[in-house]
């Protein structure tokens, strides 16, 4: 690297600095110097978790900090009870390091374990909620988990699960049926421990994500270091502010839910937690608790505003600035719905366990072309490459997409790594940028179906099919073909009453795009197999 070179990077850097400090000011984020150390050395000697607690019992100590369906806590007995759970594990040999899993819905109990584990200097693995045996097992094993806290209602999951790894209870049921009582509850330690402050560890903690694994064992990605600029990715677009109230819909053991959780508490917030999803339950308590961010993967908010307009209007929502979509593809026709019931606050970011952010949509954005992914923030580059390697830059040209960003992994817990050019992580997708620089996602590149010798993206077609009035959702996928390679079909779930028919879905695709982006097959479906965050799991619905 030349001088001139290295000169320009250096002055990329500090702009990108500079820019990130204005946001983080704006936010409300940073500001006195005095209290910017502060926040620096608590993430340094705990992690980005435990670090934000320890801050927040520090400068809103009296303020709610969760509620969920116990009660409420405050940020000092938040942090308070993180330490004694801290000095209650650390007696059972939890130390800087080990690796501890959490198979746990939304609650006090998952919250508690996850700052007392960065206050150990622990590894927290956050499981997917669901799991199936198979998938625990290998997971526990691959990652070396040294200690399991769970809910009791995966308690039938953990027979596969080596019996010499160490077991807590994070929720107890209130008609438990629980018949081994030697295994520890997490209340029960929190509450017969000394709640002082712990000792620094060794090392901070961090966090394993696990990627969505729609087919087979999902991969682990740690999340072991970070930097409070870093946040600026989220807040450079999305108008979080300080002391804010956020509903968190979406699973915290997901990327959408932790970051947001996590930027939340940053910014001194009261964070609104429930452990099951529930679409009319959502409006309520978004309504009883005055909510101004609500976080949700795009499942969800297709079953929020499909609700009936008696039920959408109850509930009072006015206090809503933000609607926060992540994890997945939102259909053009529940982006404009949404913005349509609940005005112009949805924000839709795009980005991956791996790469972490990428972009976002601003509802500006979103009301002119519904299916955009946005602009990059400040900290984060997009860039497209061909297959073989060579930039894309032309407007309209797909290309594979390419991401730099501070929240990026270093690599899975496998030693495997994605694919780098120039310093970019590989999103595993394809897309173009249009003439005024907006993103748009065109689908993953594993995706793509050949018929024919034309390639076809599933995104496109599914989005049309989605705009019908009489098409609740709809998946297309490739099924092999000895004349074709392979052909197209769709899977439709019909809007409720509607009267579908299969050669009306095929005439109605072929007056608006390619004949070669015709399904050859059309099949009706109750419901289209996600997984516990969402995502359609395409391998499923080859042979529906």
């Amino acid at each position: 690297m030349g001088p001139t070179t290295l000169l320009k990077d250096a002055v990329h850097k500090a702009g990108v600095l500079g820019r990130s400090v204005v946001v983080l000011r704006r936010s409300g984020l940073v500001g006195r110097p005095d209290e910017g150390i502060r926040s620096l050395l608590a993430i340094r000697k705990y992690g980005p978790f435990a670090g934000v607690i320890d801050m927040g019992a520090r400068e809103h100590g009296g303020s709610v900090a969760l509620a969920d369906e116990l009660g409420e806590l405050t940020y000092d007995q938040l942090n308070k009870r993180a330490n004694a759970l801290a000095r209650a594990l650390a007696t059972r040999g939890v130390r800087s390091g080990t690796v501890i899993a959490a198979l746990c819905r939304d609650h006090r109990g998952l919250v508690t374990a996850m700052a007392a584990s960065g206050k150990l200097g622990a590894k927290l693995l956050m499981m997917n909620t669901g799991f199936a045996k198979p998938q625990l097992a290998d997971v526990t094993r691959r990652e070396g988990v040294k200690a399991l806290i769970y809910d009791e209602e995966f308690t039938d999951l953990l027979d596969a699960v080596d019996p010499h790894v160490d077991r807590y209870l994070a929720w107890v049921d209130q008609d438990s049926t629980l018949s081994d009582r030697s295994i520890p509850v997490l209340e029960e330690l929190i509450a017969s421990t000394d709640d002082q402050p712990v000792d620094t560890p060794d090392q901070p903690g961090g966090f394993i994500l696990l990627t969505s694994g729609t087919t087979g064992t999902p991969k682990g990605a740690p999340r072991e270091r970070t930097s409070p600029l870093a946040s600026a990715q989220f807040l450079d677009r999305i108008p979080l502010r300080k002391g804010g109230v956020t509903y968190m819909a979406a699973p915290i053991f997901h990327g959408t839910g932790l970051s947001q959780a996590l930027l939340s508490w940053a910014l001194g917030c009261k964070v609104v937690l429930t452990r099951k999803f529930d679409p009319e339950d959502t409006l309520r308590r978004v309504a009883e608790h005055r909510c101004t961010a609500l976080v949700v993967v795009p499942t969800m908010l297709q079953r929020i505003i499909d609700l009936d307009p008696g039920v959408l209007a109850k509930y009072d929502t006015s206090s809503l600035r933000i609607i926060f979509a992540a994890g997945s593809a939102i259909p053009s026709d529940v982006v404009t719905r949404t913005m349509d019931v609940f005005g112009d606050v949805l924000y839709n970011l795009y980005g991956s366990t791996e790469v972490a952010v990428a972009s976002v949509a601003t509802p500006q954005e979103l009301r002119a072309h519904p299916s955009t992914a946005g602009k990059a923030p400040v900290g984060c580059r997009i860039e497209l490459y061909d297959e073989q390697g060579n930039s894309v830059t032309e407007p309209g040209r797909i290309g594979r997409i390419f991401v730099g960003s501070g929240l990026s992994f270093q690599g899975y817990t496998d030693g495997r790594n994605k694919e780098l050019i120039n310093g970019l992580l590989s999103s595993g997708d394809v897309g173009y940028f249009d003439e005024q620089g907006l993103l748009f996602v065109v689908g993953r590149d594993d995706d793509m179906i050949v018929s024919g010798g034309e390639n076809v993206f599933p995104l496109e077609v599914e989005n049309l099919l989605a705009e019908r009035a009489d098409v609740l959702e709809a998946a297309v996928v490739g099924v092999d073909d000895e004349e074709f390679g392979q052909r197209l079909k769709a899977c439709v779930v019909p809007a409720e009453g509607a009267k579908t028919d299969a050669e009306e879905i095929k005439n109605y695709v072929k007056a608006n795009l390619a004949r070669y982006k015709v399904p050859r097959e059309v099949v009706f479906l109750d419901v289209l197999p996600r997984n516990a965050t969402g995502k359609l799991l395409r391998n499923e619905l080859s042979g529906a």
